[in-house]
């Protein structure tokens, strides 16, 4: 019997690699997001310690001057913390939207390794058949040697 040769091989080889390329992009997004979750929590902490600073300076009393130098950096720090909170809010979009293309592609590849599945199974019963028509073919001419002698 001839070897197993599934036609959509090809096909599946290539939405495997596509689903492969699109888990890593998916895996890089996540890491994207957790490196800017630590950026909000840092700068979120460095705004909290510099208003604890500048509590303990104003008691201790300074002058205007350094009391805007700390707010303005206080104030630089919230607009960091803004933007880091729209860029994370953008790449959430963005692993959203690439885990619906992974599930896509997983659903797609899926359909052919169940089809090439199925193919395998009626090459293995038409295996199986063709041995069962030999085995008989066998057998019959076995007992008609027979009875001819």
């Amino acid at each position: 019997m001839k070897k197993f040769f599934f036609s959509l091989d090809t096909v599946l080889k290539y939405k495997e690699q596509i689903l492969e390329n699109l888990r890593s992009e998916h895996a890089r997004i996540l890491m994207d997001i957790r490196e800017c979750e630590q950026r909000i929590e840092q700068l979120e902490e460095d705004r909290y310690s510099w208003g604890k600073e500048l509590d303990a300076s104003r008691r201790k009393g300074v002058t205007i001057n350094e009391i805007r130098t700390y707010e303005n950096y206080i104030e630089a720090l919230r607009l960091k913390i803004g933007r880091e909170k729209i860029r994370l809010a953008e790449l959430r979009q963005k692993e959203e939207e690439k885990k619906n293309e992974v599930v896509e592609a997983k659903k797609e590849t899926s359909t052919i390794e169940k089809l090439k599945e199925r193919k395998f199974e009626e090459y293995k019963k038409q295996g199986q058949k063709e041995e069962e028509i030999f085995i008989e073919e066998f057998v019959s001419t076995k007992n008609a040697l027979e009875k001819l002698r």
